[in-house]
């Protein structure tokens, strides 16, 4: 980061620091975990006690970090932290979807999260569409019957061309609304040259929850699923309007906005990105 852009992002704190502790919303800003998976690595309790620390209250999380379960839901008490989404993967929900919504039900979740779709590299098509449909749409029933929403979360590769529109209005259109919705990422929508605003306003009622992740001008575009992680930059400093997309986003209704930083610089960029996000109208 810039000496200039980081004086900018440190009076974005000062201004708005006042306000920050008054101002209550609707929406919460919670945390992807997998944020700082090489700090959980090292030191599991130690790193809760840091997502408390930056004023987080929602996270998704993936596992238990090697912790008994037991243990893993203790420290979440002792941190005030809320299992909100718990991503699990496509296999899984093929197999053992009864499982899975076990599981999320145990963390305390309401949404169960899938990031991937199986494919061979670079070559994602209409046929891999039809198995993840068939698969979500059951898989979906068996999380409804639990009181949990699946959804899935794009990674770019759905974005290329098909029919008159793409792959992933295909998907929209075959997933069933009664029980599969989607979770944006609006990097991973940015990446393959999308508009995520232009998105939310298409489909409205389809995305329950955000990933907030902001790209470094001038990254190369992908369709692949790929990118540099060292891309993410702090949000607001990016290209990818993170403005706009929550103005959108809280139009439409959206609640759950998760951070993710897959930088080498995330533990740093989270609370700068937390203000941000605080400092907005």
């Amino acid at each position: 980061m810039t000496l200039g852009r980081f004086s900018k992002i440190t009076f974005l704190i000062l201004a708005c620091t006042s306000f920050i502790s008054i101002r209550a919303t609707a929406q919460e800003i919670g945390l992807e975990l997998y944020s700082l998976r090489d700090q959980f690595a090292k030191d599991v309790p130690g790193t809760m006690a840091k997502v408390k620390d930056m004023g987080i209250k929602e996270i998704e999380i993936g596992g238990t970090y090697g912790l008994a379960f037991p243990d893993f839901m203790k420290l979440l008490a002792q941190n005030d932290l809320n299992v909100v989404s718990y991503g699990t993967d496509f296999d899984r929900l093929e197999k053992f979807p009864q499982t899975v919504a076990d599981e999320a039900r145990a963390f305390g979740a309401r949404y169960v999260v899938c990031f991937w779709i199986p494919h061979k590299e670079d070559s994602f098509n209409i046929a891999d569409v039809d198995r993840a449909a068939a698969v979500f749409n059951n898989a979906g029933r068996v999380m409804a019957q639990s009181g949990l929403l699946l959804c899935y979360h794009p990674h770019g590769f759905e974005f290329k061309p098909y029919q008159n529109g793409t792959l992933f209005d295909t998907m929209v259109d075959k997933f069933d609304s009664r029980f599969v919705h989607f979770q944006m990422d609006v990097f991973w929508v940015k990446q393959p040259g999308q508009d995520p605003v232009a998105l939310l306003k298409k489909y409205p009622t389809r995305f329950v929850m955000l990933h907030l992740k902001d790209r470094k001008p001038g990254t190369p575009n992908s369709d692949n699923g790929h990118a540099d992680v060292e891309s993410n930059v702090v949000l607001g400093m990016g290209d990818v309007g993170i403005a706009e997309i929550m103005k959108e986003a809280k139009k439409n209704g959206i609640k759950h906005f998760f951070i993710e930083d897959e930088s080498s610089r995330s533990e740093e960029q989270i609370p700068l990105s937390i203000a941000f996000l605080k400092a907005l109208p």
